[in-house]
């Protein structure tokens, strides 16, 4: 318990400094995009200019890297709802499905019909799956590309497969592909493997990739099938050791010497 509130603390204290960082970044980064919309109001020829597009570009990736960081910083906040988890999954694949015809991509699904209702942040999940489909998409290049959603229930778990028969993942980088900076794609900013993987965490899920015996790469998550008796248990229960055991982080308000409890993931 002690070396988790240790741990918890450093946590929060690299959050603290990660978003002022981020900050800080952000108002120079804001000045200098308005400058640049001023000159070529101004002097529209600037376009035509070598490197311009070069130095626009940058600015770009400079903000989606800042935008990367926000998320990352923010991946372990969660606002959860009781969702109807089958339901979730079909809303979440209509929503991307449009763009995997417009690339002539087969996505094919097997979902259980009888999936538990989860507590979930569902904006917050619904972005790491997102991610990941993204991920499969752009790592197909071949005219018969196909990617495959499963998901089913074992175990009081529900299971999340995603794979595709894309250009792969070599053995050799599939334990640093979730690290924060590290990416192995021209223009990629190294975050969006590892804020997905910071959602699935504070889900008290896990993920991970593996190679198939095809040569198909897939993406498991698992998360616990009783998320929301845990918290509605620990929120039930007035006592602070119970609610430890049980996943939970007791934190003492200053406000009217009040105790107060969270869930953290």
């Amino acid at each position: 318990m002690k070396n988790n509130l240790i741990l918890n603390k450093k946590q929060d204290e690299f959050h603290l400094i990660l978003s002022r960082f981020s900050h800080e970044i952000r108002n120079p980064i804001a000045l200098i995009n308005s400058e640049i919309q001023m000159i070529e109001d101004t002097h529209p020829e600037v376009v035509s200019f070598d490197y311009w597009n070069d130095i626009t570009a940058n600015l770009e990736y400079t903000k989606e890297l800042l935008n990367n960081l926000s998320d990352y910083n923010n991946a372990h906040k969660l606002e959860r709802k009781r969702t109807a988890f089958t339901a979730y999954l079909k809303e979440i694949i209509s929503s991307i499905q449009p763009t995997y015809q417009y690339l002539g991509i087969t996505l094919k699904t097997d979902i259980s019909p009888s999936l538990p209702a989860l507590f979930i942040d569902p904006v917050k999940l619904k972005q790491a799956l997102l991610n990941l489909l993204r991920n499969a998409a752009e790592a197909i290049s071949s005219a018969d590309g196909k990617v495959k959603l499963c998901a089913f229930s074992s175990d009081q778990r529900v299971h999340i497969v995603i794979t595709d028969n894309g250009c792969g993942i070599p053995e050799s980088q599939l334990n640093e592909i979730f690290t924060p900076f590290v990416t192995f794609k021209e223009g990629g900013t190294g975050l969006g493997l590892a804020i997905t993987r910071e959602i699935i965490q504070a889900h008290n899920g896990n993920i991970y990739a593996e190679i198939e015996s095809d040569g198909e790469t897939s993406f498991h998550i698992v998360l616990p099938g009783k998320i929301s008796r845990m918290i509605k248990n620990c929120r039930q229960d007035k006592s602070t050791n119970h609610a430890a055991n049980m996943g939970c982080i007791i934190y003492t308000s200053t406000c009217k010497n009040r105790n107060t409890m969270r869930i953290r993931p």
